[in-house]
């Protein structure tokens, strides 16, 4: 007996796609291989390593736990999406290449998204914070050092931006596509 098919819509990047997708195929899977967005990673496929994570609806989540069909009606940005619209790199994605957070890449996209949510929530992270942040994403490479001068780095680029809100004086959800991170832990 074949699988049931459904219809899903969703606002991808800012862009309004429409697929038909099999009932337990995973969101991780219908971004990679329906829209071909292969930014996002597949790494552990059980929500441990953190490669597979976008923003859905501005909240950090593990694309690999969630079925593609849940996220009909929702606003997902990839790693694809964090880049600005001018095709300058985001606040996050600067800080990386300035600091040197990344070796082989791979870990790289869950990094920035995770990244991407959390400034939203906390624009100006002390030390221990920047490394709370990324504690549920799992590196192989850096020993993690050089991402967490990133996440203060990217801290340090946002707030001067021009419009940048003073560190916690942003109402929360205003900001998208940056929301809360959720993810805890400590490398």
């Amino acid at each position: 007996m074949a699988e049931a098919e459904f219809d899903v819509r969703m606002t991808v990047n800012g862009v309004t796609r429409d697929v038909r997708v099999p009932s337990r195929r995973l969101l991780s899977d219908c971004l990679r291989h329906d829209l071909r967005l292969t930014g996002t990673h597949v790494g552990c496929e059980h929500g441990v390593c953190g490669a597979c994570t976008v923003l859905l609806d501005g909240v950090a989540v593990r694309s690999c736990l969630l079925l593609a069909v849940s996220a009909d009606g929702a606003r997902i940005t990839t790693v694809e999406g964090l880049t600005r619209p001018d095709g300058t790199l985001s606040a996050v994605q600067q800080a990386f290449a300035d600091c040197h957070g990344l070796q082989c890449g791979f870990c790289t996209p869950g990094f920035l998204t995770t990244i991407t949510a959390a400034l939203e929530q906390n624009p100006a992270p002390t030390e221990d914070e920047a490394r709370e942040i990324i504690g549920g994403n799992l590196c192989r490479c850096t020993g993690y050092q050089n991402i967490v001068r990133a996440v203060l780095r990217a801290a340090e680029l946002r707030a001067a931006e021009p419009g940048a809100a003073e560190p916690g004086t942003a109402e929360p959800g205003t900001a998208e596509p940056r929301a809360a991170a959720g993810q805890a832990g400590t490398p």
